[in-house]
């Protein structure tokens, strides 16, 4: 009797540390831009591709707080860029609808039910994307290496992506789909046992530290774990309820929507490509 009262205290025990396990994590993310604009644009405004790769590089660089616990985490940015600044022209116009600032975006897991609530901001205008975890074949290659003071493993997931290449010719906006394989590299650490990771990254046997999908880069830059003072998990609740898959449609009529409207009257071409 003595050894099952033993056994349950230790379950009980074991239960209420998992509940009260909770942690925070900072990440620095960064995504090579793809913006291609034709001879005649060049001509009319020297020095507008370089200005619109900055200015698209200054959007992509920011940084996000993971705050979780084993079984719910929420993931957001941590503070909000201004605008990129530029010429006041079409092209630094469309370089804002396109980044957005994304500080209001709020990403919510929940692991044990394997799903998640994703708050994003389209062009003024608010969604509620609501779908299961995003499911990732991973291989484990036993390969490790350190980020900061963390013994990481690194695991591997390939994919075949349709990308979406949405281009402006002589004032004609045509779409068109590219399909590419991607090899996707996640590295983990078990010394912070949970299956969850930054954005929508997660599914392995500890935390994930650093990213490298394609053109993004993830990586962690600090960890805190059993902070007290951790900004508590909601769900957020706000916005017009879509699935992953009609959310990633109306981005891509949202941005051809864009482009019809910023098109240059004499006909100026530009390339925009937008995976995943």
């Amino acid at each position: 009797m003595k050894k099952i009262i033993t056994v349950f205290a230790l379950l009980l025990m074991t239960s209420i540390h998992a509940q009260n396990f909770k942690g925070r994590a900072i990440y620095k993310t960064h995504r090579k831009s793809s913006f291609e604009l034709d001879s005649t644009t060049f001509a009319a405004n020297p020095g507008i591709q370089e200005q619109m790769e900055a200015q698209m590089r200054k959007i992509f660089q920011k940084t996000f707080t993971l705050d979780f616990t084993k079984l719910e985490s929420m993931y957001k940015e941590d503070q909000e860029l201004d605008a990129p600044k530029g010429p006041s022209s079409n092209g630094s116009v469309m370089v804002m609808m396109m980044g957005g600032n994304g500080s209001s975006d709020i990403l919510y897991k929940n692991i044990s039910e394997n799903r998640m609530a994703n708050k994003k901001e389209l062009m003024g205008k608010v969604f509620l994307i609501k779908d299961n975890l995003v499911a990732y074949d991973w291989k484990l290659t036993g390969k490790t290496k350190n980020i900061g003071n963390y013994t990481c493993y690194k695991a591997v997931h390939e994919r075949e992506e349709e990308s979406i290449e949405i281009n402006m010719i002589d004032g004609e906006v045509k779409e068109e789909k590219v399909t590419k394989k991607t090899t996707l590299v996640a590295w983990y650490t078990p010394d912070v046992p949970i299956s969850n990771g930054p954005s929508n990254y997660g599914g392995l046997p500890g935390l994930i530290l650093e990213v490298n999908d394609g053109d993004l880069t993830i990586v962690c830059s600090e960890i805190i774990l059993n902070l007290k003072e951790i900004n508590k998990i909601n769900e957020p609740a706000k916005g017009k309820i879509v699935t992953r898959q009609k959310f990633g449609k109306i981005s891509i009529e949202k941005t051809k929507e864009m482009m019809d409207r910023y098109r240059t009257r004499d006909g100026n071409g530009m390339k925009i490509k937008m995976g995943g």
